[in-house]
């Protein structure tokens, strides 16, 4: 962990994938409020111009982060639009919850496009441009999930651990070129990502294993967590401590 602020938002270009709604939304918000140039995106091309003509300096770009293409032309949009790109915040996913046994390989396959490729196309993509403007942040947001061996959670789970993998590499490989890449831990957190989670016909969303032990965080502290990650260049920012030890296995 880098000592003070690291790298302050203010004035600073940065992209939110899945910025139209949950964790994203309010990320964008809060960086918003700390003056943040706000490259905004996702699929919803009406929720994100709504959102771009209330928050000063932004502009929305459409993409599906399954698309490789699409992704890289977020990317070139954004550099084009703005001249520059200082911070990526991976945010876009989706959660898939089912027994590895039952797995549906093509839903499978659209979560790993979803969760882990496409964030590392978009990191591909920024960070030479990060390197050479002499530095940058990129944060990648992944699950408690990742640290636990939850039932029907394993495939969910096991990208988002695969995301925190590649990110802690970045991190150590990226450090010369003053480019900090970060990896957040939310816990479970109050918006409509459970609703929009796939599911397998005979999972419940306690995943097997009953409710959750605490309350779910808001949208609007998660996203203090994203900010935060940007502002100390942190390898790793957990939503809560008790997440650096957690219990390993339910059910």
């Amino acid at each position: 962990m880098r000592g003070g602020i690291w790298l302050d938002p203010k004035g600073k270009v940065v992209i939110v994938t899945g910025a139209s709604s949950g964790i994203g939304l309010a990320t964008a918000k809060l960086l918003s409020s700390k003056g943040a140039k706000l490259v905004l995106v996702a699929r919803s091309k009406d929720k994100l111009e709504k959102l771009a003509a209330e928050l000063p300096d932004s502009v929305a770009i459409v993409a599906d982060m399954t698309k490789i293409p699409e992704v890289e032309n977020m990317v070139k949009t954004a550099k084009e639009h703005f001249e520059r790109v200082d911070v990526l915040v991976n945010c876009a996913g989706k959660g898939y919850d089912v027994p590895v046994e039952h797995t549906d390989l093509g839903v499978f396959h659209y979560i790993f496009d979803l969760d882990v490729v496409g964030p590392v196309v978009a990191m591909k993509q920024v960070i030479p441009l990060m390197r050479k403007q002499g530095g940058g942040a990129i944060v990648n947001v992944s699950s408690g999930t990742a640290l636990m061996y939850l039932p029907n959670n394993g495939l969910y789970g096991g990208l988002k651990r695969t995301l925190a993998h590649i990110s802690l590499t970045a991190n150590v490989e990226l450090k010369k070129d003053n480019i900090a890449v970060s990896v957040v831990y939310p816990y479970i957190t109050d918006t409509p990502f459970e609703e929009n989670t796939i599911k397998a016909p005979t999972v419940t969303w306690e995943g097997g294993g009953g409710g959750p032990p605490f309350p779910p965080d808001t949208a609007e502290y998660a996203a203090g967590k994203i900010v935060e990650s940007i502002e100390t260049g942190a390898a790793e920012v957990f939503a809560h401590d008790w997440m650096k030890n957690p219990r390993r296995s339910e059910g």
